[in-house]
């Protein structure tokens, strides 16, 4: 077992918890972060029937006419001093833990059917930046999110556990309960992008411009359903 209490009974281990206590405090933060959005690019290549079978979760109505995909990444290091006490049998460890929440550059697809320049091309552009806006915003807010709980469980602690165990607990605490509330925070934000995705948006959507949106998906659907020549 990993603890923050103390779990030395014999009177004469007392200097060595002191001395534990004094190596946590000199180790400083435990749980130290780095954030990073990498930037974004445009991507104009894909048409939007594509992008409608594209987006996950399904589209359940209607047509995807631009989206924007992040694929978030978790990467979590331990590593800090030990001591050990011989006479109990005890070590105690002072954890630094190495949090990195990243994505890679986002990519923001505008069906190909909309040309850049036009009224329908900077509606739906707009619309998607509205989405990299929410996961950039969110990034800071999860971290400041994981800093403080983290904080609470180790910060200034020693952990104590048998001689030789201490580094093998902590790895197991933070792949079996802090890596999943991680990884479900960083889900949170996709959450997020449903508000921004609501029927009345695409309904909006669908009708701005005086109807280019759906005047253009109306004539490439008339394109793929007409007879092609024989060859």
């Amino acid at each position: 077992m990993l603890t923050s209490g103390a779990v030395i009974h014999a009177h004469a281990a007392t200097a060595f918890q002191q001395r534990c206590e004094q190596m946590a405090a000199s180790s400083g933060s435990a749980a130290r972060f780095a954030s990073r959005a990498n930037g974004y690019r445009i991507d104009n290549g894909i048409s939007y029937v594509a992008l409608t079978q594209m987006k996950r979760p399904p589209q359940q109505a209607g047509l995807v006419l631009g989206l924007t995909r992040a694929e978030s990444r978790v990467d979590l290091q331990i590593d800090g001093p030990t001591l050990q006490d011989p006479a109990s049998g005890i070590e105690c460890a002072a954890p630094r833990i190495t949090v990195t929440l990243s994505y890679p550059p986002i990519v923001v697809y505008v069906g190909r059917e909309f040309a850049a320049g036009t009224c329908a091309y900077r509606e739906i552009l707009a619309h998607e930046m509205r989405h990299l806006k929410s996961y950039t915003d969110a990034l800071p807010k999860v971290e400041e999110q994981v800093r403080e709980r983290l904080g609470r469980r180790f910060d200034g602690k020693p952990l104590y556990a048998r001689a030789g165990q201490a580094r093998g607990l902590l790895q197991q605490e933070i792949n079996g309960n802090w890596l999943p509330y991680i990884n479900n925070e960083m889900l949170k934000i996709e959450k997020l992008q449903e508000g921004i995705d609501s029927p009345q948006e695409y309904a909006r959507l669908s009708k701005v411009c005086a109807g280019e949106v759906q005047s253009l998906i109306g004539s490439t659907r008339r394109t793929r359903s007409s007879p092609q020549p024989a060859p």
